[in-house]
């Protein structure tokens, strides 16, 4: 087995395994009706059944077939987000219906990772490089101007979206490691969140509000690379009582993205196994 696609429930703290499979697959959205996972696998995007015969199927994306790791759904369930590098060889963000289709571009300057939605379906945050600086931005899905969020202290990443709409969690290397922090939706002070000793990485508010949970590297790894022995952590939404949930053998692919129940009682996320 290559990626196993895996559910852990943080009230009961039980996990359960999904699919497995020999292929890379990234990135696990949860669909707001609760009924399956949506993933990347080789540039294409997959649903995954919860239900019934788990077997993944195939998403129509068009002529969008580079796509990454950065793909969400929207609140209402009747779009995809996804970022892809076919149009312009960088990474843009389209969307398209959650069925299927032609993408619309979104974002005109590049390149650009989309990381979540606005709770009321109207707004992305995502990562973009200006110049060789990577910071956090906001933009209408209509496309128009994009809100400078971050202005390059240090790295700026992995932004997603506070349950109430009021903040944006992210992670940034401002303080010398990377750390989850948050920002007002509108912009202003950034406050940190966590202190810790590890590589903080893709921070996902629940969507009950009352939990984040994230990714921890060893603190001497600064980027998000794949096949390392990782953390799941989990904390409060004012940065109070960290803990580790499980360790596991990931990294890059294994929770990007979104990837809470819509009850904000579990989260998806991929556990990989080294390569032969």
């Amino acid at each position: 087995m290559r990626s196993s696609i895996e559910i852990f429930n943080i009230r009961n703290r039980s996990r359960r395994v999904v699919w497995q499979t020999e292929q890379l697959f990234e990135a696990p959205n949860w669909s707001p009706d609760g009924r399956s996972l949506l993933l990347n696998c080789d540039g294409r995007l997959y649903r995954l059944p919860l239900d019934g015969e788990v077997t993944p199927q195939a998403v129509d994306t068009d002529f969008a077939i580079r796509c990454n790791n950065d793909h969400g759904i929207s609140p209402d369930g009747t779009l995809i987000a996804i970022s892809d590098k076919c149009e312009f060889d960088k990474s843009a963000i389209y969307v398209l219906s959650a069925q299927g289709g032609m993408p619309r571009l979104v974002t005109r300057n590049l390149p650009s990772y989309w990381h979540g939605w606005s709770p009321d379906g109207r707004r992305f945050a995502f990562c973009g490089i200006r110049e060789q600086v990577f910071d956090i931005y906001s933009i209408a899905i209509d496309g128009g101007e994009e809100l400078r969020l971050t202005f390059g202290e240090g790295r700026n990443d992995g932004p997603d979206y506070s349950a109430d709409g009021r903040w944006i969690y992210f992670n940034s290397s401002r303080s010398g490691r990377m750390q989850i922090w948050r920002v007002p939706v509108q912009g202003g002070s950034a406050e940190r969140m966590t202190d810790s000793d590890y590589g903080d990485w893709f921070p996902h508010p629940s969507p009950k509000g009352d939990k984040v949970v994230f990714l921890s590297y060893d603190g001497d790894v600064f980027d998000h690379p794949r096949d390392l022995d990782v953390r799941v952590r989990l904390m409060d939404m004012d940065g109070g009582n960290v803990e580790t949930l499980f360790e596991l053998f990931g990294g890059q692919g294994t929770m990007n993205s979104p990837n809470w129940a819509p009850d904000g009682d579990e989260f998806a996320y991929v556990r990989y196994f080294p390569l032969p």
